[in-house]
C-alpha cells in the first residue's frame, strides 16, 4: 500500500495566553491524526470553534505546531527551516475564507496573482504575467481582470480570484477554508462547482473546510468530523453519510435536507453550546451534549478505532445503531 500524499499524526496546537494575560491555555487541537492519498479531497466538518481552521493553517505551518508530525510526500514539514520551507509551498497552497479580506486593495490583480510567483523566483515577467492569466482563464475570468483591483469585483469574483492566486504556482495539494460561507447561496454553487470541475481536470489533492455538510457530501471522497479538538469520525463520504456512526455525526446530518422526499431524518437538537476549548471536558469532549453518555464516558478519551473498513470512530458506545 504506498504511503499517505499528507499525514498528519497526533497534531496538537495549544494557545498561550497574550503578554500580560493570565488567561488559561486554549487547547485548540488534541492528538489529531488522519491523512490524505494523492488525488483524494478530505473534507473536515465541525462546528465553529471546533478546530478546522487550526488544522488546514497548521498543515501548511501557517501557524506552528505545538506538537505532532506533518508529513507531505514523506517529509516532515515542522522541522524544515525557512528556506526548505518556502521551496516545499510551491506545492502547497491555501484558499482563504474570506474574499474581501484576503485580498489587498492596493494591488492590481495582476500583482496579487504574480507575488507568489516573484517570491520563488519563478519564471521571467512576461512568463508570470502569461501563466496568471491563465489562472483567471481558469477560474472564468475574463484576462482583462489582470490590471484592475479588487474593489470593482463582486465577492464570487473576489473568491475566483482567491482560487486563481493559489492555481498560479501549480500547486499539487490546496487548503481550501470555507471558500464559500462568505458568499450569497446562488454564488456559493458556481465556486463550489468550479473546484470540483477543477479537482477532476487538474487532479487536485485538497483539504476542504467546511460547516455545509450538503457542500462536503458533494465535492469530498473522505470525511473528518471534529469536535473540540478532537476527530470524532472518519470514514468515505458515501459510508458516513448514509450510516454515521457516531452521534455527534448523526446530529449534524440531522440538520441536513434531503432533496430525496423519500429520505426523512429526524432532527437532532445538540443541547448546550460547544464548551471553551480552555477548559474542555475530561474524557469524551462530546459527553456534556451526547444523549447517549453514560459515566464511564467521562473516565478517558476514547480510541479512534475502526468499525467499517476505512471507517473509524472515538466512542465507547458499540450498541448505537
Amino acid at each position: 500500500m504506498p504511503a499517505p500524499y499528507l499525514s498528519v499524526r497526533n497534531l496538537t496546537k495549544h494557545f498561550a495566553p497574550q503578554a500580560f494575560s493570565r488567561g488559561p491555555v486554549v487547547k485548540a487541537l488534541q492528538d489529531v491524526s488522519f491523512h490524505i492519498g494523492r488525488g483524494e479531497v478530505v473534507g473536515l466538518v465541525g462546528e465553529s470553534g471546533s478546530g478546522k481552521t487550526t488544522i488546514g493553517r497548521s498543515v501548511l505551518r501557517l501557524i506552528e505546531p505545538t506538537s505532532g508530525e506533518i508529513r507531505f510526500e514523506g517529509i516532515d514539514i515542522t522541522k524544515l527551516g525557512a528556506t526548505e520551507l518556502r521551496r516545499q509551498r510551491r506545492k502547497m497552497q491555501y484558499i482563504f475564507q474570506d474574499p474581501f479580506a484576503s485580498l489587498s486593495p492596493r494591488m492590481t490583480i495582476g500583482q496579487i496573482l504574480t507575488e507568489g510567483l516573484d517570491i520563488q523566483g519563478i519564471g521571467s515577467k512576461a512568463e508570470r504575467r502569461a501563466r496568471a492569466k491563465e489562472a483567471l482563464v481558469a477560474v472564468e475570468l475574463p484576462a482583462d481582470a489582470f490590471d484592475r483591483y479588487a474593489h470593482e469585483f463582486s465577492g464570487g469574483q473576489r473568491q475566483r480570484i482567491g482560487i486563481a492566486r493559489a492555481l498560479t504556482l501549480q500547486p499539487e495539494f490546496i487548503v481550501a477554508d470555507e471558500p464559500v460561507s462568505a458568499l450569497d447561496v446562488s454564488i456559493q454553487a458556481q465556486v463550489v462547482n468550479l473546484l470540483h470541475d477543477l479537482k477532476l481536470r487538474l487532479g487536485l489533492t485538497m483539504l476542504f473546510i467546511s460547516h455545509d455538510l450538503a457542500v462536503v457530501e458533494y465535492i469530498c471522497d473522505t470525511v473528518v468530523v471534529l469536535y473540540l479538538g478532537r476527530i470524532m469520525e472518519v470514514a468515505p463520504a458515501a459510508d458516513l453519510y448514509a450510516r454515521p456512526r457516531h452521534p455527534y455525526t448523526r446530529a449534524l446530518l440531522s440538520a441536513v435536507p434531503s432533496l430525496d422526499p423519500a429520505v426523512k431524518r429526524q432532527r437532532q437538537v445538540l443541547k448546550g453550546d460547544i464548551p471553551s476549548p480552555a477548559s474542555p471536558p475530561s474524557g469524551c469532549v462530546f459527553r456534556t451534549r451526547c444523549p447517549y453518555a453514560v459515566d464511564a464516558c467521562a473516565a478517558a478519551v476514547p480510541a479512534l478505532i475502526e468499525v467499517a473498513p476505512r471507517h473509524r470512530k472515538a466512542c465507547i458506545r458499540d450498541d448505537i445503531e
